[in-house]
């Protein structure tokens, strides 16, 4: 089975990636030519890597015609670390882009693209969010992401083409980004430093990467036309908790520095996802708890601290 991944060097993207390899596909992997490519070195020559980028409409028509991927997992995108302010760039890559690979992949046909949505679609909802909400997205990335959810909904129910998209919540796990909170806290701890935060009170759905990679796999099992799914733990936790857990599994007597930062975004007091129309459509739901996650993702780390500047 040929397999497409866009995104690939992002961590969830590589984690993809690493799993598709492991299950004997035949994996290729768009990737720019500043691309980052750590999180992939070990098994670079079990896939194939074709310099693309998306906002180049004739490059992509052209690999794709070269590739005609059967299963396309897309995930590249920009603006997910909310230090990128580059608006111009962020929505030509991630909602033009995105128009040039479906365009592109629509011209050979195939089994199913996944598109990989954001719960930062929403905006701030007062309960639990559900795939039927009227998005409410604050900010330049989530309204990207929720213009492409749109989009690609769109394409699929108006052309009958098996195109779906997962709408993340927050991810952890081995190879996340140490600017994201918990590897940067569980990096600040295992040398012996004060992570700066901002406050033990904000929120967030947390989903472990595990999980998340079986949300793929059970979505290309079944190819709907513009279905949208959460894919999140379906309950929210204070980041406060999530570093005291962290603090006892590490084991360490250190304590953060609250207030140290100033939230890059606005800061929802309810982040829940709902989880039940996965649950009957497409027989997923998480298996991994908050604390073995953290456990897992711990471990990992100690062992690859190297690999975190």
């Amino acid at each position: 089975m040929k397999v497409l991944v866009t995104g690939a060097t992002g961590f969830i993207g590589a984690c993809l990636a690493r799993h598709a390899v492991e299950q004997g596909s035949d994996v290729h992997i768009f990737t720019r030519r500043e691309s980052n490519k750590w999180r992939l070195a070990d098994i670079l020559n079990r896939l194939t890597d074709h310099e693309v980028d998306l906002r180049n409409r004739s490059s992509v028509e052209q690999a794709i015609k070269d590739i005609r991927p059967r299963i396309i997992y897309h995930l590249a995108a920009h603006g997910s670390v909310a230090a990128k302010d580059d608006v111009s760039a962020l929505f030509e890559s991630n909602f033009i882009g995105t128009i040039n690979l479906l365009r592109s992949c629509e011209k050979v046909g195939f089994d199913c693209f996944v598109n990989t949505g954001s719960s930062f679609e929403y905006g701030l909802k007062s309960g639990p969010m559900e795939e039927s909400d009227l998005l409410g997205p604050l900010g330049d990335y989530g309204v990207s992401k929720a213009a492409t959810t749109l989009y690609c909904r769109s394409e699929a129910i108006g052309k009958d083409i098996p195109i779906v998209t997962l709408r993340l919540f927050t991810a952890f796990g081995p190879w996340d980004d140490q600017r994201r909170l918990i590897p940067y806290v569980i990096k600040s701890f295992l040398r012996g430093e004060q992570p700066e935060l901002s406050n033990p009170q904000s929120v967030r759905d947390f989903i472990f990467v595990d999980d998340i990679l079986a949300a793929y796999s059970a979505v290309v099992k079944k190819p709907l036309r513009g279905e949208i799914f959460n894919i999140g733990s379906g309950t929210h936790r204070p980041i406060g908790e999530v570093v005291a857990v962290l603090q006892d599994i590490v084991g360490t007597e250190l304590v953060p520095l609250w207030g140290a930062r100033v939230p890059q975004r606005a800061e929802p007091t309810t982040c829940i996802s709902s989880i039940k129309k996965s649950e009957t459509q497409l027989g997923w739901r998480p298996s991994t708890t908050l604390r073995n996650g953290l456990v897992r993702t711990v471990e990992w780390m100690r062992y690859n601290l190297d690999r975190y500047p």
